[in-house]
């Protein structure tokens, strides 16, 4: 008789944790799949347009510039996808020109107002670049990059970037910035100084919503990789071939549909992004932060989860090539940036230096 109870017990306890865990084979099905190309919208608020076309949120997942075609914030914000990893966000009463979409050649132009772009991987092969008053920005490095068009300057928080301006070429590294001044005739004369990071962070207004942006994204790699991981056909601890499990391919942008919008997945490995938020592969992702009551708190340096079980994994061994490693694919029809689908959960991370 006390068998067959522990037994029944046993088996209601075992039925309520089936029914709660997420249907993570749903979640990763065809009807979730969703493709990007550098120029899609992943995220709008306010008032925004491209061309005459109005954006809201149903928009995200399914607009994006083409060459040629412009995206104009008012009262408003938008983030466009480029190359998988680098992001362009748009302040308010701004304007931006798609140049090229090419994932070798990605070229972007600010006509009006405030850009920052957030680039979490780079390959030799990406030629990523913002024009603005007659001078053309080439990203050398990962990192965090504003543009500012009123004020005719480009700033680099972390990273690098070679600034030219006619004939004349200066290269800005983190922590710095160039003015431009630029001649009717086409050149100009350039000269990078430092500039202090905190105070631009702290009453800068798109500063502070790109970063909670990208809190958001993590979060939604978080979700996405667990999903990836769940479906694998290995459990915590095995190390062979890289399969994560149905649709996933590689590094590239995945769909996840709890948060409405694309996050980037690298190929293996996990990273700590400008803003200091944690991006996991799915291999990598139960080193993510475990969140307890569905929050945490960012201390201004690292993402601290509420709760017990957090503790900071070392990561130096896979910020190399690992964490960027892969290639570009693609679903079989959808080219390098496809979509897929996670589970709402998740955490934030901690930050290193570039």
């Amino acid at each position: 008789m006390k068998l067959a109870r522990w037994k029944m017990v046993a088996g209601s306890v075992f039925l309520a944790a089936v029914l709660s865990l997420p249907a993570w084979g749903a979640d990763i099905d065809s009807s979730r799949q969703r493709t990007a190309t550098p120029g899609a919208l992943n995220y709008v608020e306010g008032q925004a347009a491209i061309g005459d076309q109005t954006l809201d949120s149903k928009s995200v997942g399914s607009a994006g510039l083409q060459n040629g075609q412009a995206l104009t914030t008012e009262n408003g914000k938008a983030e466009i996808l480029l190359t998988p990893g680098v992001y362009l966000r748009l302040g308010s009463n701004s304007s931006v020109t798609m140049v090229s979409t090419g994932l070798a050649n990605t070229q972007v132009a600010l006509n009006q107002g405030h850009a920052m772009l957030e680039v979490d991987q780079l390959y030799p092969q990406n030629d990523i670049r913002v024009s603005e008053a007659g001078a053309s920005t080439r990203v050398m490095k990962t990192g965090l990059y504003d543009f500012d068009a009123a004020n005719h300057a480009v700033r680099v928080f972390d990273g690098k970037a070679d600034v030219f301006v006619g004939d004349h070429k200066t290269t800005v590294n983190g922590g710095h910035e160039v003015e431009l001044q630029v001649a009717s005739n086409g050149s100009g004369k350039l000269k990078a100084q430092g500039f202090k990071k905190d105070a631009v962070a702290q009453n800068d207004d798109l500063y502070r919503w790109s970063s909670l942006r990208s809190q958001y994204l993590s979060e939604a790699n978080i979700d996405t990789s667990r999903a990836f991981y769940a479906n694998g056909w290995y459990g915590p601890g095995y190390w062979g071939p890289g399969f994560y499990g149905p649709g996933f391919w590689g590094a590239g942008w995945f769909w996840d549909p709890w948060f409405n919008g694309f996050t980037f997945v690298p190929a293996g490995g996990f990273f700590y992004n400008p803003f200091g938020w944690g991006f996991y592969s799915p291999r990598f992702v139960f080193r993510a932060p475990v969140v307890a009551g569905g929050f945490h708190v960012f201390n201004g340096t690292r993402a601290v989860a509420i709760g017990s079980g957090f503790h900071n994994h070392a990561v130096t061994a896979f910020n190399g090539a690992g964490t960027h490693g892969g290639g570009f694919r693609g679903a079989p029809a959808g080219g390098g940036m496809h979509g897929a689908s996670g589970f709402h959960g998740g955490g934030g991370g901690g930050f290193h230096g570039r």
